[in-house]
């Protein structure tokens, strides 16, 4: 497997080639299109000037023209037969045309610096060729000559192409140095990061990584670490919840199994008989409902798949399951106050929020003493519905209020246990909200009485 360090430093080296690649490109494109025809133009103008300094000094041209080399300049005259001169370095490749000869003889310019053939990755610059050479005509003596020149660049810039070679290649192995110690700055975070994705695959949720850092990586470490915790607080949520499920189930089943045995037995008296029957009964109805619960909170974990949404009115949704609840309301003497405008209409699924509202309203007339009240309020916000469902009982310790929606708690377990109940109601309402993307929210004052507030989006 190939390290992070052996792709940057491979990813570090092809981007230096690449940028050198399209940087010389880049500059040779510029150099034809700029730089050629003024370096041609420049050129022609001390190639004129060598011209007259000849012609008004015919004795001195030998010595001149060593000069004018020695200064950095490759020359040749010619007088297109058999008398050629060459000052300076040599050139590389002697492949001027007899017919540009004869030309710059006649009197022409020759412009070879700036007819030099475009090419991507070769610039005429450093081309030390007969060919890419300035020519003009020479009078003197009573005699045409034709000089051509062009700069020695390798005695011009000796020395500064030393120069720049050195500090090229330095700035590129120091670049690739700091480069790959720099990125340790960015690997070793991932490193470790990759290290806790290790542990937590093991089930170490317990994770500590440095997050001082202020860019991205500090974030994924933080994020890293709450991913941790969250999923630690599933786990355990998971392992709680299969031991609640494990109790639940199992306490009706012994109930069941245990009186199932002694009415075996058979010569026990009628009345006894009918007891325990009775208690078999509502444990195989407390087993019935908390299967269809649990079966009911699996398919909300589905999601917005589980819902089956359209527009209704409210009012007569929750007058419905007003209605549904007349039974205990009366044999407990309870008054209801319902304040829903009849134009506020909702976008959801009428059967889950249906059991919303009675699984609410259930609790408050199951836990409040008899002859109190209860009231449902609901009003029309700019962007979301509130429905509120409060009463008058005796309230809720606030070291309870965190857990109401934990999946199978309850305030007191005792009186929950022999109502029947199963500790799941608040968990499925709260899921119902969540998947109308709403809110549930419940206050409570203990000798004053509870309130749940229900917050639905306004589609």
């Amino acid at each position: 497997m190939k390290s992070l360090y052996y792709r940057v430093f491979l990813i570090t080296l092809a981007v230096i080639f690449a940028s050198s690649v399209l940087g010389l490109l880049g500059s040779n494109i510029y150099y034809h299109m700029k730089l050629k025809p003024y370096n041609d133009k420049k050129l022609v103008s001390i190639a004129e000037q060598m011209k007259d300094f000849i012609e008004f000094n015919p004795d001195g041209m030998e010595r001149y023209l060593r000069n004018a080399a020695s200064l950095g300049y490759e020359i040749y005259v010619t007088d297109g037969q058999e008398e050629s001169h060459f000052y300076g370095g040599a050139f590389r490749e002697q492949d001027l045309d007899k017919q540009d000869i004869r030309f710059v003889l006649s009197g022409g310019i020759y412009h070879g610096v700036a007819q030099f053939p475009n090419k991507p990755f070769i610039t005429g610059f450093f081309e030390n060729r007969l060919s890419n050479t300035v020519g003009v005509s020479i009078q003197t003596s009573g005699k045409a000559y034709a000089l051509f020149m062009r700069p020695d660049v390798l005695l011009q810039f000796g020395e500064l192409r030393t120069f720049f070679a050195l500090v090229l290649s330095l700035t590129i192995i120091i670049s690739i140095l700091f480069f790959l110690i720099s990125t340790r700055y960015i690997v070793k975070p991932i490193t470790r990061l990759t290290e806790a994705t290790k542990r937590l695959a093991q089930g170490n949720y317990n994770l500590r990584l440095k997050t001082g850092r202020r860019d991205e990586i500090g974030q994924l470490a933080e994020h890293f670490m709450t991913m941790g915790r969250e999923l630690e607080r599933v786990d355990l949520a998971r392992q709680q919840f299969v031991s609640n499920v494990s109790h639940e189930i199992q306490s009706p089943l012994t109930s069941i199994q245990g009186f199932a045995k002694v009415l075996a037995q058979g010569d026990l008296p009628k009345e006894e008989r009918l007891q325990y029957a009775s208690i078999i009964e509502t444990e195989s109805r407390h087993l019935s409902m908390l299967s269809k619960q649990l079966l009911l909170l699996s398919t909300l974990e589905q999601g917005e798949e589980a819902l089956n949404k359209k527009r209704f009115y409210l009012r007569g949704h929750i007058r419905q399951a007003v209605e549904m609840l007349q039974w205990q309301l009366e044999e407990k003497d309870l008054l209801l106050k319902l304040s829903v405008p009849e134009s506020i209409s909702v976008q959801g699924d009428e059967v889950l929020l249906m059991q919303v509202w009675t699984n609410l309203l259930s609790n408050a007339a199951s836990h409040i003493p008899s002859g109190r009240s209860i009231e449902v309020y609901a009003e029309e916000m700019q962007s979301h519905i509130r429905v509120v469902i409060s009463d008058t009982g005796e309230g809720i310790a606030p070291e309870h209020l965190p857990f109401l929606f934990d999946r199978f708690y309850r305030v007191d377990r005792a009186r929950e246990r022999a109502s029947g109940r199963t500790g799941l109601g608040l968990a499925i309402v709260k899921r119902i909200v969540q998947l109308h993307e709403g809110n549930i929210e419940v206050s409570s004052s203990v000798g004053v009485g509870t309130r749940f507030i229900v917050t639905l989006p306004k589609l």
